[in-house]
């Protein structure tokens, strides 16, 4: 069904879509090119129309990480605009971050303005001519999945339907959208949209059933399978059916580089965060969105161990150099793979003695690892300055289940032992530093009833 609004330039436009696609937030760093988006929220407040609700934020780089906080916590794509050029190139290290993280995002910048003349939204500030660039969406196509210049108010609602289905397609990621000031302020003699999205995101998938039967034999003959997990915590949806898997193999599941809680660490097999010493010995290896399972340079698994990948794009195809072996991939939503594989493995004769004996042996290295992690901070106590183990160990003391931790190399996470899946958040596997705090408030803004612990470097906040 088309609905008719009374917006009289496309800015009114884009923002009324934006709040019928139900986007809540408008995160923004302004510059001249936001007149027209200024203008048309005045209307929109006025006419008591609070959505998307406009977040002003001073600078780029914070912009980006609450955009990105809100997103890892609701699953729900955000939009982020920033000014043109410069605004772009202070938001291209959050980009990144986004990217790697597999975070939604419609990632939208002003466009300096075209033109010279009279026309509506023209250059009018010194700026206008330095700002101007050949190829401004050159500056962040390597990380996103797809950028485009809106050329005229008649595409807005399909560019932005398209943007978002995009953004949200598994792999999730960021797109890239730039927004010229004339075009903005193009004036319409009234606006109509679908009131539902004609373009959507693709439905999650599974892999085929040969293939989980395959594999769930591979896993149901195994002598020493693991399990290393890093990715998969991103979907809290995927922790139970991993327990589920661990537990009808005797399996233990190392956590890797702690970015999300992809496994709960009390959990009898959960092994600690380190595959390195036992990957010699495994004959199966378990990778749950794990770019990086361990360091070739350093230890490497036994030339004939069955390798197989889960993961919305096992092969992380957009790592340019990535040689870990892979035997099979399992290509889909973590979740829906685990679930099925779980009950295919159901299926398949499992040696009752033999699983007892393996997570006999896996209990007691849990046991072994656990205490090694609480005895790490005792010796340096009462050193100073304070020691990172010994601040780990006074923040994991106060965490609770109404607390979620965010951290960006500021404590040792291994110190804190969390259950639950979005608990707990580490930095992007890119890397790219001033993430924390702005994802902080992002967090607090999408669970407001939640105390955030931002841990960044030696600083801990509480928000």
């Amino acid at each position: 069904m088309q609905k008719q609004v009374p917006a009289e330039t496309v800015a009114e436009a884009y923002l009324e879509v934006l709040a019928g696609r139900g986007i809540e937030y408008f995160f923004g760093s302004g510059g001249t090119d936001f007149g027209p988006l200024v203008e048309a929220y005045a209307k929109r407040m006025s006419a008591e129309q609070m959505l998307p609700r406009p977040i002003t934020v001073p600078h780029e780089v914070t912009t980006v990480a609450m955009g990105h906080g809100y997103a890892m916590v609701t699953g729900k794509p955000q939009v982020v605009m920033v000014h043109t050029i410069p605004g772009t190139a202070n938001a291209v290290g959050g980009i990144i971050n986004a990217a790697r993280a597999q975070i939604p995002m419609l990632f939208s910048a002003g466009r300096n303005p075209l033109t010279e003349g009279d026309l509506t939204g023209s250059r009018d500030g010194g700026i206008h001519w330095a700002q101007e660039s050949f190829d401004q969406g050159s500056m962040v196509r390597e990380w996103v999945k797809w950028d485009y210049e809106l050329r005229h108010g008649a595409d807005i609602e399909s560019v932005l339907d398209r943007a978002l289905a995009i953004a949200q397609t598994a792999p999730a990621g960021p797109v890239y959208l730039t927004l010229p000031r004339e075009v903005l302020a193009q004036r319409l003699d009234g606006f109509a949209y679908s009131d539902h999205p004609r373009i959507t995101p693709s439905a999650p998938t599974v892999p085929g059933p040969d293939t989980i039967a395959e594999v769930a034999h591979i896993l149901a003959t195994a002598a020493n399978p693991i399990a290393i997990a890093k990715g998969n915590g991103r979907d809290p949806g995927s922790v139970q059916p991993l327990v589920e898997l661990a537990e009808l193999l005797g399996m233990p599941v190392f956590e890797a580089a702690q970015t999300y809680v992809s496994f709960p660490r009390a959990h009898s097999l959960h092994a600690g965060f380190d595959a390195g010493p036992h990957l010699g010995e495994a004959d199966v290896i378990v990778l749950l969105e794990t770019d990086v399972p361990w360091i070739p340079k350093r230890r490497s698994p036994r030339p004939d161990a069955t390798v197989i990948g889960i993961g919305q794009d096992p092969l992380f195809s957009r790592y340019v150099v990535r040689g870990f072996p892979l035997d099979v991939a399992l290509a889909g939503q973590p979740r829906l793979t685990l679930a099925v594989l779980v009950e295919a493995l159901k299926k398949e004769t499992l040696d009752a003695s033999t699983v007892r004996a393996r997570r006999t042996r896996w209990e007691a290295e849990h046991r072994s690892v656990q205490e090694a992690i609480a005895a790490a901070p005792g010796p340096v106590k009462d050193q100073r300055p304070i020691q990172k183990a010994w601040a780990s160990k006074c923040v994991a003391d106060i965490i609770d289940n109404e607390i979620i931790l965010l951290n960006e190399l500021g404590i040792d996470p291994t110190q804190v032992c969390f259950e639950s899946p979005g608990s707990y958040y580490g930095t992007s596997p890119a890397g790219h530093l001033g993430w924390a705090m702005g994802a902080a408030l992002g967090v607090k803004l999408a669970s407001p009833s939640k105390t955030i612990i931002c841990c960044v470097g030696s600083t801990v906040s509480l928000i």
